[in-house]
């Protein structure tokens, strides 16, 4: 076994995120004045920061969340199932807090972990960033400020596959395509949740896609500790 957790422990998950503007033109003053401040550090080569606005989804003081998928491993019957729920809405505060309401209930379980790909440098900094943002308090499970790093409850299916190498980035996608696991980029990729939401406005697509995601992360996670993976028959949707 790869690490020592049972998969039934871990909340798997993924999130996606969007510019809080559709374009650069729709940003006030004072947040362009900052965002090319900050392109100037992404890109030394863009001539402004309305070159790469594209990007800003990715960081937290300029992006949003629209949705995050998040999804348990059971077993009913000597059967493994995946039962996924997504949060997902115009309303980044409303999901957000019905993210962190089943986050409090999940964590009084005893030895419980948070797991997605790149999720220690993206996904659960962006969440915790998002909900101080909108004045959530944070459920204890993502509140590791001054934890020793032993203490932290984060599992990252990217940092377990680089077995120490700090250079190594390897992509979900390439991942689930080695492992044999169903790629879950068979519609849209990343590159394309901004425009399904601002111009095709089409949340549900992007729901779908982000519990694909959440299900490779889950299966990947399984397939490095060498168990069976989730047949497909076996996911089930809650609310």
């Amino acid at each position: 076994m790869l690490i020592d957790a049972k998969p039934e422990d871990i909340l798997f998950l993924d999130i996606e995120t969007v510019p809080q503007f559709e374009n650069y033109k729709q940003l006030p003053e004072v947040d362009k004045l900052l965002w090319d401040k900050k392109a100037k550090n992404i890109d030394k080569e863009a001539e402004n920061g309305e070159n790469i606005y594209e990007r800003a989804g990715i960081y937290a003081e300029f992006g949003k969340i629209i949705c995050i998928s998040s999804g348990l491993i059971v077993n009913k019957n000597g059967e493994r199932f995946f039962r996924v729920k997504s949060f997902y809405g115009d309303n980044e505060k409303e999901l957000l807090e019905s993210f962190a309401d089943m986050l409090k209930l999940f964590g009084n379980r005893k030895n419980v972990s948070l797991c997605a790909h790149n999720g220690k440098e993206f996904d659960f900094p962006y969440i915790a960033r998002r909900m101080l943002i909108n004045g959530i308090e944070l459920p204890n499970i993502l509140n590791v400020a001054g934890k020793k790093p032993w203490e932290v409850p984060f599992l990252d299916t990217m940092e377990l596959w680089k077995f120490g190498d700090f250079k190594h980035y390897t992509s979900l996608n390439l991942l689930t395509h080695v492992f044999n696991i169903p790629s879950p980029k068979d519609d849209i990729d990343g590159s394309q949740v901004a425009e399904c939401y601002y111009v095709q406005k089409d949340l549900q697509r992007i729901a779908t896609y982000c519990e694909k995601d959440t299900l490779a992360v889950a299966q990947l996670f399984l397939r490095y500790n060498g168990l069976p993976t989730v047949n497909a028959d076996n996911i089930e949707r809650v609310g």
